[in-house]
């Protein structure tokens, strides 16, 4: 059985995932007391003596166990609770019988053993718990203009609160918590008056739910089905609204609660769920978009969420749109036109958010529309020419931005302000692999969206034409290249596999990925453009059939690279029978 002393080992309030930057030393900032008993502020005061880590143990002849009844309901409350008993709150073992009966898994001494944490030990607490909510409520009904009469009441509130942190080691016993109605009680502490105790139990949502909790995943989804049912998400959003993060201690209430979010998001059906609570998602565009002289960590964790809602369905990526995020995101990374964040900085990796987040907003047709609509296309543009680190993710968007359902009206974008002179400019000089991937993207999405006898079109066509052909001629090159690559892993692989194809899904998968880390997708996408621009124009088909001749090869070449794509494209979705029918189509050509 766990012993006390290596539970609580394990069960501080801290994050795997990331670290919470303290402005001072932290031994001077952790939850110090806020309010003075004559001033009713939304923080009540602690006395400056109550135990921060957890709550100390009962003296030793002290052999009361198990939650006190409670008062009478006409009865006035005893002179402790009201905090002017004679010897003082403090006094003897440094805690009150109502905290000592909710965190009871702490008083046995050491000759007692270690405690039991089991379904009888859960109840006792859970009825505690509840006791003590009511004690305080009831308090707070019948003194709301004199805190002295309620301030010990939740200060043990409090440390009950932050008590339940004990059971982030004890998954096994989530399900029965949920049950009894202690998860639900815990999470309508969100909505107390005290911002203290919400504090207090968005610490401990975001330890039970964080991704370094040893749990099966079925424990997890019925602990956090169980908090969602109980209007997780609905009382965080209020929450955030009462903190004021110009307080040190609200600020690290924010970045908990953010916490909590981020943990939800880790399964797929729950990051659904969390986008689709609007409030949230406007909370979180206002806390991005927010003015402030450097980036704050909330800021960029605000960011980094939306990223993250943003990537987990298209469904959220349809709310995000439908809530004009392309043009938040937009005039945000919009500083970033000619200047650079610092390197390895808060400022950094929220920039880096922000284009992630826009790339897979633009995966969306809703998206797309409202990326042309915010002027984005021109902004990509700017960057290109302009940006420095800002040049690889522009470009990046880009290229999700052009492709797929509704990329037509963003390509013709692009050619109506001049993108083709600054993309061919780019793609003749020399770049790394994931640059030119992305420039090759663009040009096949364009040869496949623009349409037909469209002076977009035409213009786009010309760029490979001028001078000789010097853009189609750098394309050949390109395919040799890669053409290499790809042929030296092929060959490779055939020897690893003893001189024979590839056979069972764990092999062919293994085809497919070491033959795309070799270049693969780049030599397949070089081939459809040349096939374009073969079916396009007879100038063009000329000049291709030299550059191949050239190095022994033909149309034949091309036509059995294009038949293995033709293969590997899955018809299933829509996408996939309509780049089948376009390959087939092309093929025609290359006879």
């Amino acid at each position: 059985m766990t012993s006390i002393d290596e539970l609580f080992k394990g069960a501080g309030l801290s994050s795997s995932k990331r670290k919470l930057d303290p402005i001072r030393d932290p031994s001077e900032i952790y939850k110090s007391a806020k309010t003075s008993l004559s001033n009713p502020s939304r923080h009540a005061a602690q006395p400056p003596d109550s135990p921060e880590a957890g709550p100390a143990a009962p003296p030793d002849d002290d052999d009361e166990y198990g939650p006190s009844a409670p008062p009478a309901p006409d009865s006035e409350p005893e002179p402790d609770e009201a905090g002017d008993d004679d010897e003082g709150r403090f006094f003897g073992g440094g805690i009150t019988r109502d905290q000592a009966s909710v965190l009871s898994y702490v008083n046995s001494t050491d000759d007692a053993g270690p405690a039991t944490f089991d379904a009888a030990w859960l109840r006792r607490q859970s009825l505690a718990f509840e006791r003590l909510i009511n004690r305080n409520a009831e308090l707070r009904a019948r003194y709301p203009t004199d805190p002295a009469r309620f301030v010990e009441s939740e200060a043990d509130l409090d440390a009950a609160v932050r008590g339940w942190a004990v059971l982030a080691e004890l998954p096994g016993l989530w399900g029965e918590w949920v049950r009894l109605g202690s998860a639900a009680s815990l999470v309508g502490l969100l909505a107390h008056e005290n911002v203290d105790v919400a504090v207090g139990v968005v610490e401990v949502v975001g330890e039970m739910t964080g991704d370094d909790v040893e749990a099966e995943d079925g424990e997890w989804d019925g602990l956090v089905d169980g908090l969602l049912e109980a209007d997780l998400l609905g009382l965080l959003v209020g929450t955030f609204g009462r903190l004021d993060e110009g307080d040190e201690a609200d600020r690290e209430g924010v970045y908990h609660a953010l916490e909590v979010v981020e943990n939800l998001c880790s399964r797929a059906e729950t990051a659904d769920v969390v986008g689709r609570n609007e409030r949230l998602l406007r909370w979180l565009l206002e806390r991005a978009g927010r003015a402030e002289k450097e980036v704050s960590q909330n800021k960029q964790y605000a960011a980094e969420i939306l990223a993250i809602l943003l990537q987990a369905s298209g469904a959220n990526r349809r709310r995000l749109a439908g809530l004009d995020a392309a043009d938040v995101l937009l005039q945000l990374v919009a500083a970033y036109r000619k200047r650079d964040p610092e390197k390895g900085g808060e400022e950094e990796e929220f920039m880096e958010n922000l284009f992630e987040a826009l790339t897979c907003l633009v995966d969306e047709p809703e998206g797309k529309a409202k990326f042309v609509e915010a002027e984005g296309v021109e902004l990509c543009l700017i960057m290109l020419k302009e940006g420095k680190m800002s040049k690889r993710p522009s470009l990046r968007l880009l290229d999700h931005a052009v492709g797929g359902v509704g990329g037509a009206q963003v390509c013709q974008k692009v050619v109506e302000e001049g993108g083709l002179k600054t993309l061919f400019t780019m793609f003749m000089k020399k770049h790394d692999h994931q640059t030119t991937e992305h420039l090759l993207g663009i040009f096949s999405w364009m040869l496949r969206l623009l349409p037909a006898n469209s002076a977009e079109r035409i213009r786009m066509l010309a760029k490979f034409m001028e001078k000789d052909y010097e853009k189609t001629a750098k394309l050949a090159k390109l395919r040799r290249e890669y053409l290499a690559k790809v042929e030296a892993v092929e060959q490779q692989m055939r020897q690893e596999f003893g001189g024979r194809e590839p056979e069972g899904e764990e092999e062919e998968a293994e085809w497919l990925s070491r033959r795309m880390e070799a270049g693969l997708f780049c030599l397949q996408t070089i081939n459809v453009i040349l096939a374009w621009l073969i079916a396009e124009d007879d100038g063009a088909r000329k000049k291709i059939e030299a550059l191949l001749a050239d190095h022994d090869e033909t149309f034949r070449d091309l036509k059995v690279r294009i038949e293995e794509q033709l293969k590997e494209t899955d018809g299933e979705t829509a996408e996939g029978k309509e780049t089948r029918d376009i390959l087939s189509t092309l093929m025609d050509f290359l006879q």
